[in-house]
């Protein structure tokens, strides 16, 4: 006899945004990089991070019930994810995206059903601002820290795609719309036999050298400035594209498809990952949150299916397909020319 519906999931559900906001409003304050220094009770961190002592108690034991932070003797901790993930004098921080979701995504996203009936973005150009990408680029600090989240996010596929692909049958690789420049690292670390370069906008230029040379890469992973709207590709044995076609309207996916299959030679590959949908589009609920996110934030971008991609490599003549999964809600599409 099945068992009756309850409402749990839709209330859990519907109010996501409650365990969300005390998460961020935890990374905003960096009360996870404050514990990082050791244990403390809640009077220390009342005094070290100035929260108001009416609810101290309740936000720091929600992060504890919520299993972000441990509680022992009257003293909070780190959990050995967040002291790994959320400190961010680490290496490891991936606290970057979950800034940018707090300050930005989390006021637009307010907007969705307004989205959904007009087809229009919700983020700055709702207002009339200028569209997100120009305004961006134009502040080198907010550029830095959008970098940085995009970092954030892809941290975890970065390292699958650096070990799982046989990059030894390669030497040199392209990590086209390169960011901060940590795909083009974390290949670079992964396989001492290979040179990169990082291509974006001249002005990710001195984020990305400033990264590498962090991760001590500066003989082997340069930066070219440029387009890939508007000029071709440099030539390389494998491109890599991680969290960028989505950003754009079919004709633009297709045309930077083309030009990733026109700069590799015969036998080279060319790699698109970012959160794949599932062919069934039925479980990978991130990677079609992420659509609606492209929605929120561009003119005409979307997320899609491993098939999807498969189709349109082979119509820009790739002869070999496949997909493979990387982490949580990321895979990678290969095509070998």
């Amino acid at each position: 006899m099945s068992e009756h519906p309850t409402p749990d999931s839709i209330l859990q559900t519907g109010l996501a945004f409650w365990p969300s906001k005390v998460l961020l409003s935890a990374v905003e304050m960096e009360i996870f990089t404050d514990l990082a220094k050791g244990p403390q009770s809640l009077e220390s961190i009342q005094g070290r991070i100035g929260l108001h002592p009416r609810s101290s108690r309740d936000f720091l034991d929600t992060l504890v019930a919520l299993g972000f932070l441990l509680r022992a003797n009257g003293e909070y901790s780190n959990t050995p994810a967040t002291d790994l993930f959320l400190d961010k004098h680490k290496a490891s921080y991936i606290g970057g995206i979950l800034q940018m979701a707090n300050q930005r995504l989390y006021v637009h996203w307010i907007h969705l059903t307004e989205g959904l009936r007009t087809g229009l973005p919700q983020n700055e150009v709702r207002g009339g601002g200028a569209p997100v990408f120009e305004t961006l680029y134009a502040d080198p600090a907010r550029l830095k820290a959008f970098l940085a989240a995009m970092t954030g996010i892809s941290r975890g596929g970065n390292l699958a795609i650096a070990a799982k692909f046989p990059w030894s049958r390669y030497k040199t690789y392209l990590d086209a719309g390169t960011a901060q420049g940590d795909l083009a690292v974390q290949i670079a670390l992964a396989n001492p036999h290979l040179s990169g370069i990082g291509f974006d906008l001249p002005e990710v230029g001195p984020i990305f050298e400033e990264y590498v040379e962090k991760n001590g890469l500066t003989n082997r992973v340069k930066f070219e400035g440029g387009s890939f709207l508007d000029q071709p590709l440099p030539k390389a044995d494998v491109i890599t594209m991680g969290h960028i076609l989505h950003d754009w309207d079919l004709d633009i996916k297709r045309m930077l498809i083309r030009k990733a299959y026109e700069a590799i030679p015969e036998g080279g590959a060319f790699i698109v990952y970012e959160c794949i949908i599932d062919d069934d589009r039925s479980k990978n609920a991130f990677g079609l949150m992420m659509s609606l996110n492209m929605l929120i934030e561009t003119p005409g971008g979307f997320d899609y299916t491993g098939a999807d991609c498969q189709g349109w490599m082979k119509e820009a003549g790739f002869r070999e397909t496949r997909v493979e999964h990387l982490v949580g809600p990321d895979s990678m599409v290969i095509g070998i020319r």
